[in-house]
């Protein structure tokens, strides 16, 4: 398991941050992502609240606006939801 923290990229790009700083896009990539425990976590909160939304009433459309994602999102956590 991993502890390191996430580096910020400050709004630069991989291929920007690489030539700044003179090392690959995948260096850059392993320090700047987030750790995967972490997303996963996010992104499980974040499924649990589009289905509490859904079974409040909300669409899709209304749900992907209020949490700030696509609707395509909404859709796969509904999906995933049901086939689990």
């Amino acid at each position: 398991m991993s502890t390191r923290e996430r580096l910020p990229r400050n709004g630069y790009t991989l291929r920007e941050a690489s030539k700044k700083l003179g090392v690959s896009r995948s260096t850059v990539a392993r320090w700047t992502s987030e750790p995967r425990e972490a997303y996963e976590a996010k992104a499980a909160a974040r499924h649990e609240r589009i289905r509490e939304l859904r079974a409040e009433g909300m669409s899709m459309r209304a749900i992907a606006a209020e949490i700030g994602v696509t609707v395509s999102t909404v859709h796969y956590a509904l999906t995933k939801a049901e086939t689990a």
